[in-house]
């Protein structure tokens, strides 16, 4: 797949195979978040990969689009470290961009993704603060659900040409 084809036919997927994920795999995933680009290259992240099931119930009981989880067989929170990032604010930016890398080597190795939301809703940063037991400095940013999807998904047209400006509005 090249990387047009992963950028445009990548869906989310919220429907998984009960099957096994290999741990080679979800190591891959993993470094392909590490390598997205960060400000002044301070990859500030973290990553906790889960796949126990009173932590996925936990979860779900505190955050209301998080039900894929109990389909997947394995999961990552995705975190930054206030003290590593360059400053305010750019530790959500960079795991932007590290969750986005995870969502699309995820495609490529044929698996199901769903990017689940948490910062900046700060009820649901509290209550993963605590059932991942974060230090303080530490804020937990997105969930990826991860699964061989059982369930497709049509590609539809996004491109919107009106959105584009060039030299000014």
């Amino acid at each position: 797949m090249n990387v047009q084809e992963a950028l445009f036919t990548r869906r989310s997927i919220r429907k998984y195979e009960p099957r096994p994920i290999d741990p080679q795999m979800v190591e891959t995933i993993v470094k392909a978040g590490m390598y997205a680009p960060s400000a002044v290259n301070k990859q500030p992240w973290h990553f906790i990969v889960f796949s126990r099931e009173e932590i996925k119930e936990q979860i779900i009981a505190v955050h209301p689009s998080s039900k894929m989880l109990a389909q997947s067989p394995v999961s990552i929170l995705v975190c930054y470290d206030e003290q590593l990032q360059h400053d305010e604010g750019y530790g959500a930016v960079d795991c932007s961009a590290a969750t986005q890398n995870m969502l699309l080597c995820a495609h490529d190795l044929g698996l199901g993704a769903c990017w689940v939301g948490i910062y900046p809703r700060m009820a649901r940063v509290e209550a993963l603060k605590e059932i991942f037991r974060l230090p303080e400095h530490v804020v937990p940013f997105s969930l990826i659900a991860l699964g061989y999807p059982a369930e497709e998904k049509p590609v539809p047209d996004r491109f919107r040409p009106e959105r584009i400006h060039f030299e000014k509005w």
